[in-house]
């Protein structure tokens, strides 16, 4: 059963199955959009999500309880959930009886197997990794003949952060008794499965190059369906340690192939399908997009959204399941990243606050606390997310915080956090770079992350194709293009690249840079160039300053301060030549001019 709703004086009251972290931050969204929230949870009053709802809306019970979930429904006009491995035939009861249940227990049903879940993605024509039934022990080793060594084994039902999942590297008798001892299979010492039926399934191994994730909202009455972007979901153990949004190191049409695929899998759920789905995709070597598997629910890939977006993953959630309009999944910041906050391996609170302690002094970081009553080592604890303008201005933080967490650089996309300018500031010759210097000079005046290059538009094409073609996706945000001569540079960047171009003539020794200036000038409608007087890198420098202050108002300020230092430097003048006459002034000059050269 699905309505669509509005925002009204009496609150909306969504029941949730699981009070853990989840819950919690759904919770903290519900009252700005009208939505009161009650949960069912193990731990009862002890759940994170008690600490910020009162515990008259905390029922304490299992999350298959059939008794405790009806209790839950009795009162609620949705009942959602904040994981998949909960009391499905009973929600199915539910929705039978009239009971709103968003995603509904079919969708549920279909998730929370994986198997079943490959299957109907199968048939719905979604490209997945290949998968086989492996009931048996024969079957497994079918599975391992066809589609090859290593091969993953997957339990069908409860497994998540790497559980239920192991890695099978030969077909061997032992080896097979060992990946269904770590699953939690009873074996014979001969690796048998003693005759019993085993719930599990097979992957074949996927030689990936990058894991994605993709967070989709679909509203309760199937009508409208969005996605958040693309981002790089970092895995350590099996347990995402590092988001980083948008994802890095991943073409643009692939990263849009990551979010049509992940819409299209949740689309094809049909009715039900509602709320938050979390998306894992696996980018392989040539390119190709393939769908590893689906959480119904918000997920640790989509917790960036909470500070980077217009609306947070949890609150469209909430939309979506209450038959709200769904919000904005644009991203309102340049980049972000997610840092999962682990209990040390000490397991005290003290060495696993570390990372948070120094989060709260950095600028742009926000602390997620979940507060859950006892830390264990590797349990999550909370989260940091990190938003910036820029890459190279958010990643000096993100170093921090992952060198304090023990996650490895090399474990990111390109093995390394690599320098991202704003502005490239490139030329056709070394012997441009006394000109370029100029620009330089002003970009480090403003603390503006730059680089400076050689490309030649006519000696080094390749080079200019890959150069402007990949800045945007790098991080920059203006070009300055230095050239002499013919000056094509400018003109040639400008027709591959989005960003703004701003071109510097340079002074030849034939025509003193007036046919440098007249090229640059002279580009055809469509592509257009910026220009400053001939040499006059300084104003290009300043120029690209200015662009960048439209978007950042810590910039804009500086940019406003130094205008007024050529104000009060040009008045201190005036003072002077008032003050002395036009004689002495000079011969101060003069002086100073003749100390200098000296």
């Amino acid at each position: 059963m699905t309505t669509s709703r509005k925002i009204g004086a009496a609150p909306l009251k969504v029941g949730c199955v699981g009070g853990g972290q989840l819950g919690r931050m759904m919770a903290l969204e519900a009252p700005r959009i009208g939505i009161q929230m009650m949960f069912l949870d193990p731990t009862g009053i002890h759940c994170p999500a008690a600490q910020v709802v009162p515990h008259s809306q905390i029922i304490e019970g299992s999350l298959k309880d059939a008794d405790k979930i009806r209790e839950l429904a009795k009162d609620v006009d949705v009942v959602t959930v904040e994981i998949e491995h909960v009391g499905v035939e009973t929600l199915q009861e539910l929705e039978k009886e009239g009971v709103n249940v968003q995603p509904s227990g079919r969708v549920l049903s279909i998730i929370r197997d994986k198997f079943l879940q490959k299957e109907h993605f199968d048939a719905h024509k979604i490209p997945l990794p290949p998968f086989r039934e492996t009931q048996t022990v024969a079957a497994i080793k079918d599975a391992a003949r066809d589609l090859g060594l290593p091969l993953m084994l997957k339990s069908r039902t409860g497994g998540y952060d790497g559980r239920g999942n192991a890695v099978l590297q030969t077909a061997s008798d032992e080896d097979i008794a060992d990946a269904l001892q770590k699953l939690g299979c009873a074996t014979e010492t001969n690796g048998s499965s003693n005759g019993q039926v085993l719930d599990l399934y097979a992957e074949g191994w996927i030689n990936f190059v990058c894991e994605v994730g993709v967070m989709v909202v679909r509203s309760a009455n199937g009508e409208d369906t969005d996605s958040y972007p693309a981002v790089n979901a970092i895995q350590q153990d099996s347990i995402c340690r590092v988001v980083l949004a948008p994802a890095r190191h991943v073409k643009t049409e692939i990263r849009q192939e990551c979010e049509k695929v992940a819409r299209n899998a949740i689309d094809s759920l049909g009715q039900g399908a509602s709320g938050m789905f979390g998306v894992e995709l696996f980018i392989t070597k040539e390119g190709s997009v393939l769908l590893n598997e689906i959480a119904p629910r918000p997920h640790n890939t989509g917790h960036y959204t909470q500070d980077a977006c217009t609306i947070s993953q949890f609150e469209n959630h909430l939309r979506g399941v209450c038959g709200l309009p769904l919000g904005s999944t644009k991203m309102i910041v340049e980049t972000a990243a997610m840092v999962n906050v682990l209990g040390a391996p000490s397991g005290t609170e003290e060495d696993t606050l570390k990372s948070s302690n120094a989060a709260l002094k950095m600028p742009t970081a926000i602390v997620h606390w979940y507060g859950k009553l006892e830390c264990r080592a590797g349990r999550k604890m909370g989260h940091i997310n990190l938003t910036g303008s820029s890459q190279a201005e958010m990643d000096s933080y993100l170093s921090q915080l992952l060198a304090i967490e023990g996650i490895p650089i090399s474990s990111l996309p390109g093995g390394r956090l690599e320098s991202s300018p704003l502005v490239g500031v490139i030329m056709g010759s070394h012997s441009d770079l006394p000109t370029m210097n100029a620009a330089v000079d002003i970009l480090k005046k403003f603390n503006i992350p730059y680089e400076v290059d050689i490309v030649s538009a006519h000696r080094t094409p390749d080079k200019l194709v890959s150069y402007s073609r990949a800045a945007a996706e790098r991080g920059m945000r203006v070009i300055i293009a230095g050239a002499g001569g013919a000056a094509h540079l400018p003109g040639m960047v400008a027709s591959m690249t989005p960003l703004p171009v701003i071109g510097v003539p340079v002074k030849t020794s034939t025509l003193s840079g007036v046919d440098s200036l007249y090229s640059i000038v002279q580009m055809p409608r469509g592509i257009p160039v910026a220009t400053v007087a001939i040499g006059n890198a300084l104003n290009a420098g300043l120029l690209a300053v200015r662009m960048l202050c439209t978007s950042r108002p810590d910039l804009r300020q500086k940019m406003m301060d130094y205008q007024l230092e050529m104000t009060d430097m040009v008045n201190e003048m005036s003072s002077k030549l008032t003050d002395l006459g036009s004689d002495a002034f000079l011969d101060q000059m003069d002086s100073k001019n003749q100390a200098v050269n000296v």
